[in-house]
């Protein structure tokens, strides 16, 4: 068992304050998935998990052991890294087995795990090969194997994927998701990659500015953004938001139109949608178009909603122009309700 629990984990540099008070549990074979913007203190956690850093308040425990007074080589973890960490004068095999030799295994335990990990890489025809003589994707499939190898509690990676290009990524992912789920290893994976959150996480836990803001399923980060921070760092495009007065009865007017909304003395709300989750009727929002980008499957109109911008998607089959003029309306039960002032979902 490899559960993880994070107890009031606090950090500082100094004046500067990366870590508030952290708390988080993560199941054993779960996969997380960290997410935020640079600076928000992910891959600060991450470290401080792995032994790297020490924290400044707070626990860290891996099946029921508490480990942040260990080092790190004692904590029953391995680490993947960015920019791969391959030894050039290493065959593939023998950067595979690397760990394995320092622990000093026979050589046919080396053997039957290196050739193990390759497989489920799909890399065992490289074993021979230097890393000189691969590419780029293959060199992070060595790292991931190398940590696999280890057959670790907990397998620590900070953005693995970033250095390879997008289709490649693409592929990475799924092959890598799926050779976690193989090896029943507890997964704790740091990205700014919406993509790959989303794609990949069992959970995901979105940071912003040293706290944890929401940790939940994709889709509940996705659909259910428990703040302001969420709906808006969450979607490509986020969220549109619109200011919300109230009218009495869990009625609201938003930009001169009435809508069913949460029963609240509120004397002011954030309405937020989804672009994909507004739809053209007869009645609804005045939009005029400003930008249209065809996006294959699907048009992104750029629209002005009572002088704020509003983002829609349309089906491509639509014919939209800068300049026209739109009615639209949210589909049921798809609009989101913030509170300005704590910027918290209201129910």
């Amino acid at each position: 068992m490899a559960e993880i629990q994070i107890k009031n984990v606090a950090k500082s540099f100094g004046a500067y304050q990366a870590l508030n008070d952290i708390n988080l549990t993560i199941a054993d074979q779960e996969f997380m998935v960290l997410l935020g913007a640079s600076g928000c203190g992910k891959s600060t956690l991450l470290r401080i998990i792995a032994g790297l850093e020490t924290a400044t308040s707070g626990e860290v425990w891996i099946g029921g052991r508490r480990i942040d007074h260990l080092s790190p080589k004692d904590r029953g973890i391995a680490m993947v890294f960015q920019n791969y960490a391959v030894f050039p004068h290493l065959t593939v095999f023998e950067n595979i087995g690397f760990g394995l030799r320092m622990q000093k295994l026979p050589n046919d335990e080396v053997t039957r795990r290196v050739e193990r990990v390759a497989g489920l890489m799909h890399i065992e025809m490289l074993l021979k090969r230097y890393s000189g003589e691969l590419s780029g994707g293959q060199r992070q499939r060595v790292a991931v194997a190398r940590a696999l190898a280890m057959e670790p509690d907990v397998i620590l990676m900070d953005e693995p994927l970033s250095n390879l290009d997008a289709l490649l990524r693409m592929e990475m992912r799924a092959e890598l998701k799926g050779v976690l789920a193989e090896s029943k290893t507890t997964a704790i994976y740091v990205t700014h990659d919406q993509v790959e959150a989303m794609s990949m996480a069992d959970r995901i836990s979105v940071m912003h500015e040293g706290n944890i803001v929401q940790a939940a399923s994709p889709i509940e980060v996705y659909r259910n953004p428990a703040a302001e921070f969420v709906a808006s760092f969450i979607g490509n495009p986020p969220m549109n938001f619109l200011p919300a007065n109230p009218q009495g009865g869990g009625k609201w007017s938003v930009a001169g139109q009435t809508w069913d909304g949460p029963a609240t003395e509120k004397p002011l709300l954030q309405f937020a949608i989804r672009p994909e989750d507004m739809m053209q009727t007869e009645e609804g929002l005045t939009a005029i178009a400003k930008v249209v980008e065809p996006l294959g499957a699907h048009i992104l109109v750029t629209c002005d909603v009572a002088g704020s911008q509003f983002r829609v998607i349309l089906d491509s089959e639509m014919s939209v122009r800068p300049g026209q003029k739109l009615t639209l309306s949210p589909q049921p039960g798809r609009a989101r309700w913030f509170d300005p002032e704590t910027t918290l979902a209201v129910a």
